[in-house]
């Protein structure tokens, strides 16, 4: 089994502009299913760019319920952000131009990682299956997952999964968990969606990229959630990437914050594990 390269480019969005981030390189990869294991060998693709700062972004409205939220939260070109007993850390940005930027942004990435092509074809709940080595992981049309898929790989690993690939699919997840082992941090996994994304009592691990609108209700969110139209959040948590120093509870590529990149930190340029800086936990 060959083992993935993951530098790859990102796109930095701070609160004034959006500039060009480095790092983080994924290679696109053949594979082997064995048992509920998937092994995977590389090939080569190109890597997502993030938007970072924005926990939550809308295209319609925003809607906070008996949630907290870690990051910034925005808008655009809709204005409705409507909070009940909501907690908001970060900044929030109803149809202002630095939503209107991380709009931009989203949408380009959202193209982009939609014409990336697929290293391995998944089927079934995901219950149960451990990944190996980092990838492109497609479902052809919808998703609908529960119980446990873990991911197992270095800190570096870049996952990405795309539901929906031959054009229409939705991301549903009931009771479902995505658990990180060796190491693998929570916003070096995105998760591409053709139409909605709906959480459900779920411990979801990663930046949902939505061509509808996203859904949360209960449990647990750690990543970033972006959507072409509205995102609703009731009874949960949600720890961005930015805001939490770019890890949802683990760390995450170069984030621009001087007192949390790592390579601002003397570490290594081009890895994405963090020197010093934001130690939360990981889930595991």
């Amino acid at each position: 089994m060959n083992t993935l390269g993951n530098n790859y480019n990102l796109r930095r969005l701070t609160k004034l502009a959006i500039s060009a981030g480095s790092i983080c390189l994924a290679l696109a990869f053949g594979f082997s299913l064995m048992g509920g294991v998937v092994h995977a060998a590389p090939l080569a693709a190109p890597a997502p760019k993030q938007v970072s700062g924005f926990a939550v972004l809308a295209g319609t409205a925003v809607t906070c319920t008996d949630s907290t939220i870690t990051g910034d939260v925005g808008v655009y070109p809709g204005t409705a952000v409507t909070q009940t007993n909501c907690t908001i850390t970060g900044t929030v940005h109803a149809g202002d131009g630095v939503a209107k930027q991380a709009m931009q942004a989203f949408i380009a990435e959202y193209d982009r990682l939609a014409a990336m092509k697929c290293d391995t074809v998944l089927t079934g709940t995901l219950a149960g299956v451990t990944l190996t080595t980092p990838g492109v992981y497609c479902f052809d049309a919808a998703a609908t997952l529960t119980g446990t898929l873990t991911l197992q790989g270095p800190s570096n690993g870049t996952w990405i999964f795309k539901v929906g690939t031959l054009g229409t699919g939705a991301l549903t997840g009931t009771n479902f968990s995505v658990v990180m082992t060796g190491g693998g941090v929570p916003c070096n996994v995105t998760w591409w969606v053709a139409q909605a994304a709906t959480l459900t009592d779920s411990n979801f691990v990663g930046t949902i990229l939505a061509g509808d609108a996203i859904t949360i209700t209960r449990g647990t969110f750690f990543g970033d959630a972006f959507a072409k139209a509205a995102v609703t959040m009731t009874g949960t948590s949600v720890v961005g990437c930015g805001g939490s120093g770019g890890n949802g509870g683990g760390s995450k590529c170069n984030q621009g914050d001087k007192s949390r990149s790592n390579d601002e930190l003397g570490g290594t340029p081009g890895n994405p594990g963090r020197k010093g800086g934001n130690k939360g936990a990981i889930p595991q």
